[in-house]
């Protein structure tokens, strides 16, 4: 597989990852094995998608613990991206960028992924009760200890302060340029989509500049871009689809046009191309320093995912992928 860089220490990792939260958090939980997601993971550093992307949140906790099975035995096969920041309740998910709370966290992480350093460490969501440099400050400390080697953030919340005419990642941009002072961010995770393109308008340009690694997160539109999900399928109580606006029947069945055109695209590069693989071509095309990280917990679409590397789209297909449909129904 071909090989990006994350940061400006050029940390090498294969240009699709594997996101794991599906593997244990907020998709089908009915659908959740350990032992195939297992599976999944090996199969990913087998085909060299070696970035792989999880939180102490998912879970809580569980997905690091799976993680770590497959570590201790394949550590140097792997690049390990975690997450700091955020606490799950029974009813809630709370921030806390407390110093003392981030190295306790860190050294949990640690344990449960079986292994001595993490390659990238995220912030997930900034705590509105600590100033973001305190919170990066800490993390900076584990970088100094050897615990870490490279630091991250998500912009992941930044759709849900969106209003419309503003610019939805300037508040992210803003926090990137404070934690810079303190110490280099490697990597900005947040969604890119060709179904949510929002990210092309200054938060990518923005990490290109400056050499920082861009994580596209969910760029397969939760499964929607890959063409597997019928409208007005349901999903189960615990998906996070159930309550999402794009995965309403009437939604789904609305933004159809988008996965035709992905179809048309992969026709012209033959029989056994797919719309997911378009839509990872896609993103691929956005940068070198980007690097798709695509969910999923099934062998198949973990081999369907990293095959797309070998996709080359032409200007024809970036040209008509960029003109599909706005996608319909709110993100906030």
């Amino acid at each position: 597989m071909e090989r990006r860089t994350i940061g400006t220490a050029a940390l090498a990792v294969g240009a699709v990852g594997l996101g794991c939260m599906p593997m244990s958090w907020a998709y089908s939980g009915s659908r959740q094995r350990g032992d195939e997601s297992v599976r999944a993971v090996h199969r990913a550093l087998d085909l060299g998608a070696t970035l792989l992307d999880t939180a102490d949140m998912y879970g809580p906790f569980t997905n690091e613990l799976l993680l770590g099975r497959v570590l201790k035995e394949r550590r140097q096969d792997a690049f390990v991206s975690t997450k700091v920041g955020l606490l799950v309740g029974e009813q809630h998910i709370v921030a806390n960028g407390r110093p003392g709370y981030v190295r306790r966290a860190c050294d949990a992480s640690l344990r449960r992924l079986q292994t001595d350093v993490i390659d990238l460490y995220q912030l997930h969501r900034e705590d509105p009760e600590v100033p973001v440099e305190e919170t990066w400050g800490a993390m900076a400390e584990l970088v100094q200890a050897g615990k870490v080697r490279s630091l991250g953030l998500c912009a992941m919340g930044a759709r849900g302060g969106r209003r419309s005419g503003s610019r939805l990642y300037d508040a992210t941009i803003r926090q990137l340029r404070r934690v810079q002072q303190v110490v280099p961010v490697s990597a900005v995770e947040a969604e890119l989509s060709v179904w949510s393109p929002e990210a092309l308008e200054t938060l990518v340009p923005w990490c290109a500049a400056r050499g920082i690694g861009f994580l596209a997160a969910m760029p397969l539109g939760n499964g929607y871009l890959t063409g597997t999900l019928t409208p007005g399928q349901g999903f189960e109580p615990d998906d996070v689809r159930a309550r999402h606006p794009r995965f309403t029947a009437e939604m789904m069945a609305a933004n159809q046009p988008i996965v035709s055109g992905l179809r048309r695209i992969a026709a012209r590069h033959g029989e056994g191309v797919t719309p997911a693989q378009v839509a990872l071509a896609w993103v691929l095309a956005q940068g070198s320093h980007v690097v798709p990280v695509p969910g999923t917990k099934q062998e198949r679409w973990v081999t369907e995912n990293a095959t797309a590397t070998a996709l080359r789209l032409t200007a024809e297909d970036l040209t008509e992928a960029s003109v599909l449909p706005p996608a319909q129904g709110s993100c906030d």
